[in-house]
Parts: C-alpha cells; structure tokens; sequence
C-alpha cells in the first residue's frame, strides 16, 4: 500500500489524509498544543473529530479511555494512536514525535537562556496571553464532549462522581476508571438501556456527514493483533530505549550523572499514571533530596518554563536532565553535559510510550466489537469527561486565581471572549492562540 494513501477502511463518502497531510498537520499541532493534557486533548477533539472529521466521536474517546490508563503522557500517547490508524506504525511515529519535538528545542533554548541568564520577562507575558485562552479551549472542549458523551442522567451522574473522587477526594485515576468499568459491566446487565450509550455511534457526524475512521469501517489488517508483531515491537522498543542509555554509561561511567538520569527516568516513565502532576512531586524529591540535580527554586521555575513550552507538561523532566547535567557534567563542558542530560531524559521518557501504544492497541481494537465491554467503556467514558472537567477546574483556578485572595482580571477577560468567540462565533484555535499571546505580551508591555 502506498504511504500516501491512509491504511485504514475509509469511508467512501471521505478520503482519508494523505501521509504527507497528516505529517504537516501534526507538525502544526506540536506547536500549538498548549495547556497540559486537558487543552491538548480539546485541541485535538476539535480538530480531529469536528473540523477535519478524521476520526469518529466514539472512536476518539474509546482511543483516550486506554491512553488514560496508561503511564507516561496521555496527549502524546493519543496522538500516536490516532496517527497508527491513519498511517500504520509510521504514521504513529510521525504523530508522537512531531507532538513533541517542537517543546524538545523550544525548551532547551529556554534552559539555556534561564542558566545563562536567568527569567526572559517577554516569554513569561506571553504565556500570560496564552493560558488564558487555552482555559477557553478546554471549557468549550468539555462541554462539547460532555454533550456527547453523556447521553443520560447515569453518564451525568458517573462523571459528577469521577470529578468530586479525583478533585476533592485526591482517588488514584487508575482506580476511579477500573471502578467505573465495573459499574458498566453490571449496569450493562441490569439496565443496558442507560448503559449501552455508544452502540452504533460514531459513524456520522454532524448533518450525517461521515469520518475517515468511523464505528461502519471494516478492521484494517494492521490494527490486528499478532504475536509475532508484538514480540517484534518489544525487541525494538527496548533495543532503542536502552541502547542510548548504556552507551552513555560505558563512556561517561556507571555512576555518572547522565547514566544516573538515563536509569532514574527510564524508571519514571513506568510508573508515571495520572499524568505530570501525579508524578512531579516524587521526581521534584529524588532530583532535589536525593541526586542534588538542581534546587528546590530552580525546580519550580522549570515547571514554569514547561508550562510556557507546547507539548506535555512532562516535559519538564527534559529540564531537570539538563540541569543535572549542567551542575555534574562530568569530564565534558557545561553546556555539551546538559544537552546530552536533556535529550537522554526526553528519550527515556517517550521512547516507552510508543511501546504502551503499538503493542496494546491492536488488542483495544479488536475489544471495539466485543458488545459485552460497550456498555463498560460508555461508563469509563463518562469518567473520563469527570477527570478532564478535573483538569479544566486545576487549570482554571490556577490561571484565574494566580495567588490566594487573588483575581487575574486580564486573565478572566481574555477567557471569557475566546469562549465566548469560539463557542457562537466558531473563532479557530489557532488565531485564539495567536492572538491571545500577542495580547498578552502587549498587556504587559504597556503595564
């Protein structure tokens, strides 16, 4: 099959994307995927599944309720998946990479300057103009979703009880979501009327327009599970994601600082279920009690930089290898030690999330037409829509609210126009985010 042409079932009524469509659409998302997992995920509903109709509601979401429970960062791990149906495993590997790679050299430019010469006041007013209006993407995102998704009082009532269980009672995600598949397993049973809400749907959109990759399309082969794939994804993933790490070790020695970040962070990227705020506080001790990697102040001004940067906010992990490698480097100079940390730590924390996605996702597939699990993945769903209104709330209080007692006036003027514009008006995320950042930074030029 040609790679210019997209290696699912398209729908007759829809051509698929072409490879290089895809390659340049993703590369712009990488670039305007601001706002950490809630806003990436808005941004991505909305071009995906309302403007380019590439995907079907229900297929999107049935991608994001198993990215979701992965570890590592579910933005980027949807971006792969959806990318893997388009255009087979290199289609996968262009998605998440071009998801990342713009944050990669944006962030480091931004280290070097903060280790040369401390805050850059312009890039922070920017992002002053930026977070409110991903506030906005993320609001109307959620209530788009919302519409969707919660078909009934249960699908509302299933949502509300994720968001007050992760908000206000801090549940562990993975266990809100095996909770919420259990309901819809036994709600399934005894009253599938209100539980089997994604039967059949998915397959048109708006005024029966109809998505490249629907609920109709017959399986393409690739997205079937075989296991001498699969032992061939985890030969190369693990050749790949170990190889730069051990080459490191042997030249720079096995107690070396980037050794030591190659082995701390491969770890990371294991266990790090919930997202970047579920496992910055472990990372934060470790690099600053434990390895001495950086201060506790240079750790939050990091997460700020992050915070400017497109991409996941995990991001920040890139930052603490380049300032351990900046303060250790060893034999090597400064600058040459702490590239090397920045791009060893950003290997070892993405390289296993395309393991997570080619290995996993043909058998999710394939759970696709199981009718039994219908009913289970409606409820995860509506969960899901309960940890992402979670998200927005975080993010909302944090950009509204900067401090106690608090209000961010520019902030809740900017938010409520880009909603408002985005919602009656169909303003495009791009001159939002555009416009936004450049209202910001004149905002805070003339103050």
């Amino acid at each position: 099959m040609s790679s210019n042409q997209p290696s699912v079932a398209s729908n007759q009524d829809r051509v698929g994307p072409t490879f290089k469509e895809a390659f340049w659409f993703w590369l712009k998302l990488g670039f305007i995927s601001f706002g950490g997992p809630s806003g990436q995920i808005a941004i991505m509903h909305q071009e995906l599944v309302e403007k380019r109709k590439w995907i079907s509601e229900a297929r999107f979401l049935h991608a994001l309720n198993y990215c979701m429970l992965l570890p590592g960062p579910e933005a980027q791990q949807l971006a792969t998946y959806i990318g893997w149906l388009l255009h087979k495993t290199w289609g996968g590997i262009v998605a998440g990479t071009l998801f990342v790679l713009p944050s990669v050299f944006i962030l480091w430019g931004l280290s070097c300057i903060y280790v040369l010469y401390g805050h850059v006041a312009g890039v922070a007013a920017v992002f002053d103009g930026l977070k409110p209006a991903v506030l906005a993407i993320v609001a109307s995102a959620v209530i788009r979703i919302g519409k969707k998704a919660l078909k009934n009082e249960v699908m509302w009532s299933l949502a509300g009880l994720a968001f007050v269980a992760i908000f206000f009672l801090k549940a562990p995600f993975p266990l809100i979501i095996v909770l919420a598949g259990v309901i819809g397993l036994l709600g399934g049973k005894l009253w599938p009327k209100k539980f089997m809400v994604f039967s059949g749907h998915g397959a048109a959109g708006k005024n029966n327009e109809k998505t490249v990759i629907d609920d109709t399309a017959e399986a393409a082969e690739h997205t079937k599970p075989s296991l001498v794939r699969a032992v061939k994804v985890c030969m190369v993933c693990l050749i790949l994601w170990w190889t730069p790490v051990l080459l490191v070790g042997g030249w720079q020695g096995w107690k070396s600082t980037l050794f030591q970040e190659g082995v701390f962070f491969s770890k990371a990227a294991m266990v790090t279920f919930g997202g970047a705020y579920a496992v910055l506080p472990y990372v934060s001790q470790q690099a600053v009690e434990h390895y001495h990697w950086l201060q506790a102040g240079q750790m939050l001004d990091g997460l700020g930089l992050a915070e400017t940067t497109p991409g996941p906010l995990i991001m920040v992990l890139q930052y603490v290898g380049f300032m351990g490698g900046w303060y250790h480097p060893g034999g090597l100079t400064p600058m040459v030690a702490a590239t090397i940390g920045a791009l060893l730590t950003t290997w070892t924390t993405f390289v296993p999330c395309f393991l997570w996605i080619f290995l996993g996702a043909p058998h999710i597939e394939q759970l696709r037409g199981n009718v039994k699990l219908t009913a289970a993945l409606s409820a995860i769903t509506a969960a899901v829509v309960g940890v992402i209104l979670n998200l927005a709330v975080w993010f909302g209080l944090h950009v509204l609210f900067p401090e106690k007692g608090v209000v961010d006036w520019f902030a809740v003027v900017v938010s409520l126009v880009a909603f408002i514009g985005m919602m009656k008006w169909k303003w495009g995320i791009i001159p939002v985010v555009i416009g936004s950042g450049l209202l910001g930074l004149v905002y805070k030029l003339v103050l």
